[in-house]
């Protein structure tokens, strides 16, 4: 059933006393924080238990995220399109239901790869690697994908004018709650051990949060006779919009664009860098003599960085021209890579990193935000989404795997590190030829809708 048939139930949003994309905006919030479970943020504090329990390399492990990642990205184009076709509320209500089916079944993968060993004899690296490539799969595709894709798509439907400035209210809470989510993970593990925490974590999404979902979600303000912005604009002076639409382009279109190459690029590539540092983020501090606890808590010294950057470029993106974001998000890439690399040669090259990581990480939740409506419109937002998110999951299946082979080949993290910095450096080129596409739309075009 079409969300639009429904929009009124449990309650009319239109009669709100206030605006009701604000409520949008925190609710999705929400929705992005409930998707932990199946981030790299989220999984990072699992793998080492899962590596001993499952008796297991990390590179078995490593492969079978990236296999399960990309298994799982090749499904988002079509989840962007049943967005598009159903709405907010029944894609997120059934994506969250999976997560937590998919968490339970994670919390099980000993016992389940001990019972197919037993039965069919086969080696137990190979059995274990397939129980825990299927789990990958179904946590990531309903947990980085699809509760990302609508909690995130739905946002972006709510306002236009001021996307960025309310947009970046969630990109802060968002930063924050990922930043604290390793450190609230390793202490669920300790309380109840890893499977425990899983389980906690199923129940809230198969049987709390899809209520949630139901009674607050809202697909588009049109279906309950609302504008994007609310009244905001219509208090204005009939100003010009500084970024006018002049043609929802399709799925298709946007393909044809550099625009949709460059930033979804830049969005994969620190999708890569940051999933393959975070997935291995205690074996790459252990090898300067730091602790697991040291490791699990940079993140919150990471997250004061991007807070600072979200609160002042998120109100910015209404204003400026988005190719000047990713010039930033390129020295944030650059800072950060180079202070990994460096990290053993003292505290200098800790700070840069932590700077370096936090303004690519601010950078990058605005940009994956703002720049799809303001690039291609909002008619066919899911299905573009669904492709951006492929794009951005299958990157992040990638970073475990160059480190974790990085480390088996050179025994060391540099080269795989080496790797990022030359693509950044590369991306960072092409923005220089990067303009919106609706630039390019002559008056003739502009019909299409």
């Amino acid at each position: 059933m079409k969300e639009k048939r429904f929009p009124y139930i449990p309650f009319n949003p239109a009669k709100s006393p206030f605006y009701y994309g604000w409520v949008i905006i925190v609710v999705g919030t929400i929705g992005l924080l409930m998707s932990i479970p199946g981030q790299t943020m989220g999984l990072s504090t699992f793998t080492d238990a899962l590596i001993e329990a499952l008796n297991i390399s990390r590179d078995t492990l490593s492969f079978a995220y990236m296999i399960g990642t990309i298994s799982s990205s090749l499904l988002l184009i079509k989840a962007g399109k049943l967005f598009d076709r159903f709405g907010a509320r029944p894609v997120a209500i059934v994506a969250s239901i999976c997560l937590g089916l998919g968490l339970f079944y994670m919390s099980s993968t000993v016992s389940i790869t001990h019972f197919f060993e037993n039965l069919t004899g086969i080696r137990h690296t190979w059995v274990a690697f397939g129980v825990i490539y299927l789990g990958f799969m179904m946590i990531r595709f309903f947990g980085q994908g699809v509760i990302t894709l609508a909690s995130k798509t739905m946002m972006m439907k709510w306002f236009d004018e001021r996307r960025g400035f309310a947009l970046g209210f969630s990109s802060v809470f968002v930063s924050g709650g990922f930043a604290i989510a390793p450190a609230i993970l390793e202490s669920l593990i300790q309380s109840f051990n890893w499977q425990g925490a899983w389980i906690k974590m199923a129940i809230v999404l198969i049987f709390i949060f899809p209520i949630f979902i139901f009674i607050f979600f809202r697909n588009d303000p049109t279906d309950v006779g609302l504008k994007a912005d609310g009244n905001w604009t219509n208090q204005k002076k009939e100003k010009e919009n500084r970024f006018p639409i002049k043609k929802d382009f399709n799925l298709q279109e946007a393909r044809k664009t550099l625009a949709f190459w460059l930033f979804s690029g830049f969005l994969g590539l620190q999708g890569l860098y940051i999933t393959g540092f975070t997935f291995h983020v205690v074996s790459i501090f252990e090898q300067f003599g730091s602790t697991r606890e040291e490791a699990v808590t940079i993140f919150q010294y990471i997250a004061i960085i991007t807070v600072i950057i979200t609160i002042i470029f998120s109100w910015l993106s209404d204003y400026i021209k988005l190719k000047n974001l990713l010039y930033i998000m390129s020295v944030g890439g650059f800072l950060s890579v180079g202070g990994v690399i460096f990290l053993s040669e003292g505290i200098i090259p800790y700070y840069i990193m932590i700077i370096g990581t936090g303004i690519a990480s601010g950078m990058y939740g605005i940009i994956s935000a703002v720049c799809w409506p303001r690039f291609f419109g909002k008619k066919h937002l899911g299905s573009i989404m669904g492709q951006v998110m492929m794009i951005l999951v299958f990157g992040s299946a990638l970073g475990p795997i160059l480190f974790s082979q990085s480390l088996t080949l050179f025994s060391s993290y540099g080269p795989g590190l080496a790797i990022c910095f030359i693509a950044y450096f590369i991306l960072f080129i092409g923005v220089f030829f990067v303009k919106n596409p609706q630039l390019n739309i002559s008056s003739s075009d502009q019909g299409i809708k």
